[in-house]
């Protein structure tokens, strides 16, 4: 009882309950939304039963250093650099997620197909007690 009334009276914490659509789909209340600075994406975790959905933190510095120098070395300037780097910096995280995916289909594969090379010397018994 004293855990609720605790919870309940804690600005930190608030609980709301939410639809979810036919399509899984929820809606987050204005009042998190704004409070949030939220955007268009959300990091969604889940742990022990529950969904924990956080705003995605923008490391805006990710490379910014060299991707400035690598394009102010092809010449580029002013307004046209500024132009370019936005163009440059938009392309990074869709090139991160396909080397992932293939990272991921290529260890799924290697596991799929793995042959411990030990077992022709050790053989595959289990040990007997």
């Amino acid at each position: 009882m004293l855990n609720s009334r605790i919870k309940q009276n804690n600005p930190l914490f608030e609980k709301k309950r939410i639809h979810i659509s036919s399509k899984r789909q929820i809606t987050i209340p204005a009042k998190y939304y704004e409070a949030l600075g939220l955007t268009k994406e959300l990091d969604c975790i889940y742990s022990n039963g529950m969904l924990i959905l956080t705003p995605v933190k923008k490391d805006e510095l990710t490379f910014s250093a060299e991707i400035l120098a690598d394009l102010i070395d092809q010449g580029y300037a002013g307004e046209k650099l500024l132009s370019e780097f936005k163009k440059t910096t938009h392309q990074i995280r869709p090139a991160i997620e396909k080397m992932i995916e293939e990272a991921d289909a290529l260890a799924k594969l290697s596991s799929e197909n793995y042959v411990d090379p030990t077992d022709a010397i050790f053989g595959t018994d289990e040990l007997e007690s």
